[in-house]
């Protein structure tokens, strides 16, 4: 029921947005009669604020076109290299015309992002592709909402979930791969690797592990803290619920984007409300370098995925409940999740000092546990005065954590390729 009546508040909600956008602008267009009236500029501000707090918030696309390296404009197209019923295998594709720089393009190292599949789009790790796409060759994991994917695409579960970044390891190759997972994925991916080292096959030249809760016992945040509090049940009757008629993944049990979304604002409720009263200033100073920068975040920020039910609360139990990664519990489709059997992976581990997502010694816990791993070939680092989005995105990532990724990256790369692998940017 809550899910409808969710719906039917974005069905009232809409005229409203739709009026108070028309508002804003009437206020603002120097075309208009209203845009000379008496407080016209805090009126536009106003409703604009307005349409902003309720309107809808779609997917927003990667729009990355082209980056500049070198001195050279590379161009960028997005291309879809595997899809599944509930991931699309992304790659970022660089052209040039300049000779050195194709060859330059060809040798540089291979590197898939893990994106987190726990409320956001993949489009929020858009700054880390854009900086990642100036050395390496990019592929990443593009999450679908689960209300879009119809019922008889059957279930998706955390099993399912390893299964998939199994066959896109397999799939780009492991041997010249390097994989990069930021925040939740961090432990479903140690444990594809680490199935995959348990049987023989090849596993990727590196993993980086970014703010991700490897064992979330260590310096629990709010978001362990829910975890805790309440019984493996007490969410399944209180935060599961139906996808209605008008979406294709009708009847899909889902844990619906509106109520992640409703947690994440909950947990900086001041800060949220801050933004916002920045974001009317702004408005009305003029300065509208500040305004697209607060339309940008909430663009991204407000657009939330559901997730299946399944993945949602075995997640919990796994991850948040019973620490089976750490405890060594932990069994994918009979077998046994082994760290510990990864030798020829070189790992780096990254936190941040502010991070109130994923705590203290949370994302460090796999180094104890990758104990095959020589210590030679293992790295961390702690950014100082960095929350959960800094890791991977704005300024101390591009400055600070992305330098230190990269050399990381490069001193592990396989220098010599194949005839078939150089043909390829």
């Amino acid at each position: 029921m809550l899910y409808q009546l969710h719906e039917f508040q974005r069905a009232m909600l809409s005229p409203l947005t739709a009026w108070a956008q028309a508002a804003s602008k009437s206020f603002a267009n120097p075309a208009s009669p209203l845009a000379y009236v008496p407080g016209a500029t805090r009126l536009s501000a106003g409703y604009e604020l307005l349409y902003r707090l309720g309107k809808d918030y779609e997917k927003p696309e990667f729009n990355i076109h082209q980056i500049v390296k070198d001195g050279h404009n590379i161009p960028i197209v997005e291309q879809t290299i595997v899809e599944k019923p509930f991931c699309r295998l992304m790659r970022f594709k660089r052209f040039a015309d300049d000779s050195d720089a194709v060859n330059q393009l060809k040798d540089e190292p291979v590197v898939l992002v893990c994106a987190p599949l726990s409320g956001h789009h993949a489009t929020l790790l858009r700054d880390t592709v854009r900086t990642l796409l100036q050395d390496h060759k990019v592929y990443i994991t593009d999450w679908i909402d689960a209300r879009m994917v119809p019922l008889e695409a059957g279930e998706f579960r955390l099993d399912d979930y390893i299964a998939y970044i199994q066959d896109f390891i397999r799939h780009i190759g492991a041997k010249n791969l390097h994989v990069i997972s930021v925040c939740q994925p961090t432990v479903p991916v140690l444990a594809a690797i680490s199935l995959l080292a348990s049987r023989g096959e090849d596993t990727p030249r590196t993993m980086t592990m970014m703010g991700g809760p490897i064992d979330a016992r260590k310096s629990p945040t709010a978001v362990n803290s829910l975890a805790t509090q309440h019984s493996y049940e007490w969410f399944e009757n209180n935060v599961i619920f139906t996808v209605p008629p008008n979406y294709p993944g009708v009847g899909r049990k889902v844990y619906p984007g509106f109520l992640q979304h409703t947690g994440f604002v909950a947990m900086n409720p001041e800060r949220h409300a801050a933004s916002h009263w920045d974001y009317y200033q702004s408005l009305l100073r003029g300065d509208e370098d500040d305004a697209e920068a607060h339309r940008r975040f909430y663009d991204e920020y407000n657009a939330v995925l559901d997730m299946d039910a399944d993945y949602y609360l075995e997640t919990i139990r796994v991850v948040f409940q019973e620490f089976r990664l750490a405890e060594g519990t932990w069994d994918v489709a009979g077998e046994r999740v082994r760290p510990q059997d990864i030798k020829t992976t070189a790992l780096f581990t990254i936190e941040g000092e502010l991070d109130d997502i994923s705590g203290d010694g949370q994302t460090f816990a796999a180094q104890e546990l990758c104990s095959g791993i020589p210590a030679k070939n293992k790295r961390h680092f702690t950014a100082e005065k960095c929350g959960h989005y800094g890791i991977f995105s704005g300024r101390r990532w591009r400055t600070i954590i992305y330098p230190q990724l990269r050399d990381f990256i490069l001193e592990h790369n396989k220098t010599t390729r194949t005839t078939k692998e150089k043909v390829e940017a």
